[in-house]
């Protein structure tokens, strides 16, 4: 996170008043997403929660015009899945068999996945002039269009990835009753152990942090010392538990598939480089450090270590 010259309307605004501001903002963004849906009388649910989420999406791009911070949006990752997952199981539920106990089991790892990380988001939260460093390095390059950009780029693809993803809750959701078998089993593993990996090492990062290390100092030791990112992983393997639950729900639903692939194509040749060239800027040694170790996949030093 940096600091940047953002929220010059709002200088002195206190993190809990930026907390509840961003609250206000996510409300607004729900009913917009609500009245959006509802609008589409005869449109599929497919389209109507793509719809909604658009529509949610622009308040919140709205709200990040009004603080002059594109980070307000930060959030919206981990919770959009709630609400879209909602509306599905509201007409699963319509259909008067009830909720089957694959569909109980994704709802809860959803539902604890979209908790952990939106209180992760939280706690690192300091205001509305703390602004994501991604968004402040492009911001300080100078580069025209800014807004333009934060609304494409920032705003909207992530929101069109994340709703990709929600494919596979649509797969499970829509497919009926279901006898439960291996591939479940399967898919409660991973999607179970991505949620345990994201945890453990945002709390293992956290822990590295708050004990002040030394200049040019990085994290080696829990699953860091098997990855340059397992946070990252953590997160991608989710995609995939889900998805591996919209296999078992019907083999129909392969064709979610786009989500998961599409989530760890923005990781791995994004979001990992982009945080690697990050780190060698702020300390000139990083590579050396981390030679032999793995930058995405959980393995073994190679340099044995």
């Amino acid at each position: 996170m940096s600091e940047h010259i953002g929220g010059r309307f709002w200088p002195d605004l206190s993190r809990a008043r930026s907390t509840a501001w961003c609250g206000v903002i996510y409300l607004a963004a729900a009913a917009a997403a609500y009245l959006v849906g509802r609008s589409l009388v005869g449109a599929t649910p497919l389209a109507r929660a793509a719809a909604g989420d658009l529509a949610a999406t622009l308040v919140v791009f709205l709200g990040s015009l009004l603080f002059d911070n594109s980070s307000i949006y930060d959030p919206y990752w981990s919770v959009a899945p709630l609400p879209i997952a909602a509306y599905w199981t509201v007409l699963a539920l319509q259909g008067g068999a009830g909720l089957s106990l694959r569909e109980i089991l994704v709802l809860l790892l959803v539902t604890a996945w979209a908790v952990r990380l939106t209180y992760n988001w939280l706690r690192r939260f300091r205001g509305v002039r703390q602004e994501d460093w991604r968004y402040a390095d492009f911001r300080r390059s100078g580069r025209p269009l800014y807004w333009l950009v934060s609304l494409l780029g920032f705003h909207l693809f992530p929101t069109v990835l994340v709703f990709l993803g929600c494919l596979s809750l649509y797969g499970v959701l829509t497919a009926g009753p279901g006898a439960l078998h291996l591939l479940d089993a399967a898919a409660l593993v991973v999607t179970f152990l991505a949620i345990w990996i994201e945890a453990r090492s945002d709390r293992e990062l956290r822990h590295f942090l708050a004990n002040g290390p030394l200049e040019g100092e990085i994290l080696e030791s829990g699953l860091w010392a098997h990855s340059r990112h397992p946070n990252y992983f953590g997160e991608v393997l989710f995609w995939w538990g889900l998805y591996l639950f919209a296999l078992a729900a019907h083999p129909a639903f392969w064709w979610a598939i786009v989500g998961p692939l599409a989530i760890s194509l923005l990781f791995v040749l994004v979001s990992v480089p982009m945080m690697e060239r990050h780190l060698t800027s702020r300390h000139p040694g990083y590579g050396e450090l981390q030679e032999g170790r793995s930058p995405f996949l959980p393995w073994f030093d190679r340099t044995g270590s």
